[in-house]
């Protein structure tokens, strides 16, 4: 019985050999780059009732909407900041040239769309940096949306003013 048994420095030996195989090579990616035909990632992108289509290729950082710069499309500096937080989180800023078709909602629903369409995007082209960017909270569509009115009521909530004569 005591052939089986192992003692503390058997297996500090087994861990230590177990670190140094594997200390040069970063960890194998869990997932295949997915690419289309012309080497581009492509990924949806959600939010409220905005959906973005979204292609990302390697470039100079040039972001166009709908044909258009993002600079004249989305004209609030605070949208265009929402836009690059998944580059800026996986530290890829102007490396990546983003394509992307924007429907439904208004500028603020788009620019979110966009910015899950781009970490969605970014991390099918680079699966090792879908750690840093699900952490950031980006490959997760926001569910909130706009509450439908109800019958019997102004608004979604709002009731009707009250007379009592």
């Amino acid at each position: 019985m005591s052939d089986n048994r192992q003692s503390l420095s058997d297996l500090a030996g087994i861990e230590a050999e177990a670190t140094t195989t594997n200390a040069g090579n970063p960890p194998a990616p869990l997932r295949e780059q997915e690419l289309d035909a012309y080497g581009r990632a492509y990924a949806t992108g959600k939010r409220k009732n905005a959906i973005a289509r979204v292609w990302l290729k390697p470039g100079t950082g040039k972001i166009t909407v709908n044909g258009r710069d993002q600079t004249v499309y989305f004209a609030r500096p605070s949208l265009r900041l929402v836009i690059n937080q998944p580059f800026d989180v996986a530290e890829r800023r102007d490396q990546y040239d983003v394509v992307a078709t924007v429907v439904g909602g208004g500028l603020s629903g788009q620019a979110g769309a966009v910015k899950h369409g781009i970490a969605q995007a970014l991390t099918k082209y680079e699966p090792a940096l879908r750690t840093p960017v699900k952490q950031a909270g980006f490959l997760t569509r926001d569910p909130r949306v706009v509450e439908r009115k109800k019958y019997g009521k102004a608004k979604a909530r709002r009731s009707f003013q009250f007379s009592k004569r």
